[in-house]
């Protein structure tokens, strides 16, 4: 999600990291003003897609010219409910369908407040335990994640594109 919000942050002029600079921007929009779409991935999928909506968001900042702030605040917000909803759904329907009781939200995104009330509402709701890092501890995850494979590659652990392991216990090897 972090990259579709730097790649509408960029179309609307905001600047980067995208995440902020959108939330910052959406607090004087109107959520309610786009109807971006949402992500209609088959049945049961937990993949994201959010291509659809940055071709949705580009194609609205062209149809409509140079925008006015407000106008930019309101695809701003527009756009950040979308993708909450979006995220926040998916989430919830795959801990729900695989019977899991903890969710962690982490990674860049995860600093955003509108995301993090919303996930928080709807995972109490369903009796999902939710844990979030504080937000100052939400950091790129791509940037984590080379870490640790650098870590791993001069502690002698490296092994090939093929073998991706989403349940590595990385305390093995710190």
């Amino acid at each position: 999600a972090g990259e579709a919000f730097d790649k509408v942050a960029k179309l609307l002029g905001l600047g980067f990291p995208g995440g902020p600079v959108i939330e910052r921007t959406a607090r004087a929009g109107d959520p309610g003003a786009i109807g971006f779409p949402l992500a209609q991935m088959r049945d049961g999928a937990s993949d994201f897609s959010f291509s659809g909506i940055k071709t949705a968001v580009a194609l609205h900042v062209k149809r409509h010219g140079p925008l006015s702030p407000g106008q930019v605040a309101d695809v701003a917000a527009s756009f950040q409910a979308a993708v909450v909803k979006m995220l926040v759904r998916k989430t919830v329907r795959a801990a729900l369908r695989l019977g899991v009781k903890r969710v962690v939200l982490t990674g860049g995104v995860a600093a955003n407040g509108p995301l993090r009330a919303a996930l928080a509402r709807e995972a109490e709701a369903h009796g999902i335990r939710l844990h979030v890092p504080p937000p100052h501890l939400c950091t790129d995850n791509a940037a984590m994640i080379a870490h640790v494979g650098a870590r791993m590659l001069r502690a002698g652990r490296a092994s090939g594109a093929g073998r991706a392991n989403p349940a590595l216990a990385l305390r093995s090897w710190a």
